[in-house]
């Protein structure tokens, strides 16, 4: 085992902490957290209690994982959780909270990059390569989906969802459900179009785009999808429309849509 650890962290006896780990001055790791190896926490950074994550994660400094939920009824003796992948990046300053339910989870997928000052509130579901511009806040049971892109000071409310590919315009303010694949912004909120930069950066390309861009089109005019041809993209559209929604969508979706499918 080889591991980095400066004289003045403090590290619980009961912490599990992964080979080949650094932990940085004055940095936090409390008891009963589990932490992969090749993680970097930087000096100040604090790991709280129920806090477990994956290998190749970096926390900067001043970054804090695991803190009690933002509940006035939350009762800290709860045994909730944080549980993170692997290949993270938590910039200085990122805060992320445990869930507010006993035996719940708050959970962060994998290779994410969460900027300066960003924040997920309990309960909340992240999915994998991510990212949050600085500033960025959501609120508590948020679920936001792969490949999603949160520009600068993006704020979202509770229980929202927030589809895979999706790109959120810096500083709005999200209080209903965004279209996977689509670009959305301004005041309020709507969509615009697809997400096209960030789906030919996946490869979804030629006819699985032209797919999407007619399902985007009949959306518009609140038409069924069904005679479109099934790509993967469209199933995962038809999937996520077929969740009942605790917030609506915004724009131009409504119950009607998700009764055709």
């Amino acid at each position: 085992m080889v591991q980095n650890i400066h004289p003045t962290a403090y590290i619980a006896t009961d912490v599990v902490l992964g080979d080949n780990s650094i932990v940085g001055p004055f940095a936090v790791i409390e008891s009963g957290a589990v932490i992969g190896a090749y993680c970097q926490i930087g000096a100040h950074a604090v790991v709280h209690s129920h806090v477990k994550m994956g290998v190749s994660n970096i926390l900067h400094p001043h970054a804090v994982l695991g803190g009690l939920p933002q509940d006035t009824g939350f009762k800290p003796e709860t045994d909730s959780w944080l549980i993170i992948g692997d290949n993270n990046n938590f910039r200085e300053g990122f805060t992320a909270h445990r869930a507010s339910k006993m035996d719940g989870v708050t959970r962060i997928g994998s290779g994410c990059y969460f900027m300066n000052n960003s924040h997920v509130a309990h309960d909340c579901q992240i999915g994998n390569n991510t990212i949050f511009a600085n500033n960025v806040a959501i609120g508590g049971h948020v679920e936001v989906g792969n490949h999603v892109f949160m520009g600068g000071a993006v704020v979202v409310h509770q229980f929202c969802r927030v589809g895979s590919f999706a790109i959120v315009q810096g500083t709005t303010g999200l209080n209903m459900d965004v279209i996977p694949f689509t670009l959305i912004g301004g005041r309020p909120a709507r969509h615009y179009r697809l997400n096209t930069v960030g789906l030919k950066r996946a490869g979804i390309t030629g006819e699985r785009y032209n797919v999407l861009s007619a399902a985007f089109r009949l959306l518009r005019t609140k038409q069924s999808l069904e005679a479109l041809e099934e790509t993967e993209e469209l199933k995962q559209l038809k999937e996520w429309l077929a969740i009942k929604s605790k917030r609506g969508t915004h724009g131009f979706i409504d119950v009607s849509i998700r009764s055709h499918e």
